[in-house]
């Protein structure tokens, strides 16, 4: 099997594309620091988990895509749509590997790019993005997408829901 052959996505200042092995070291330092505490920082976990973008690729003809800095050429983290087994919903998600790219806008350029591919590309007719409820910048990145937060559906996550209106077409 083989990765399919999907254009990048360009915004001004990145392009997001298919992950590549290259990838692993940023991925790496991500996983194993503070950012992903919550997720854990193990490096075996932190592996399976890296593998994970591949296959899902691989099963659903989608996926995350690693967001390339058009300048630097150094993959700044992932975005993208997501649904993995036994999940009921489309999900959209963003992850900035490094505190050095935040503030500056990357991660709502990277998101709304990838969240008009689901939406127009994939025909998505909703999604959601599971983020947990002290994660204040991921919400604020919610709300400038345009999503509204849903009533909790249980999880320990809060539920924001996104909807195609807004979208480049």
């Amino acid at each position: 099997m083989t990765l399919p052959d999907v254009t990048p996505l360009e915004t001004p200042r990145l392009i997001l594309r298919l992950p590549q092995e290259s990838d692993w070291p940023a991925y790496r330092a991500y996983r194993l620091s503070s950012r992903s505490t919550l997720i854990g920082a193990d490096e075996e976990l932190a592996w399976t988990h890296f593998a994970a973008f591949f296959g899902h690729w691989l099963l659903r003809g989608f996926g995350r895509f690693i967001a390339v800095d058009r300048v630097t050429g150094l993959a700044i983290g992932h975005f993208g749509p997501f649904r993995p087994a036994g999940q009921a919903e489309n999900e959209l998600t963003w992850t900035l590997w490094d505190v050095a790219h935040q503030g500056r806008g990357l991660a709502l350029e990277a998101a709304q790019a990838v969240r008009d591919h689901a939406f127009v590309t994939l025909g998505w007719p909703s999604a959601v993005s599971y983020i947990e409820p002290g994660n204040l910048r991921s919400q604020a990145l919610a709300g400038r997408l345009g999503a509204v937060r849903d009533p909790s559906d249980g999880t320990a996550c809060d539920v924001w829901r996104h909807h195609p209106q807004g979208t480049l077409e």
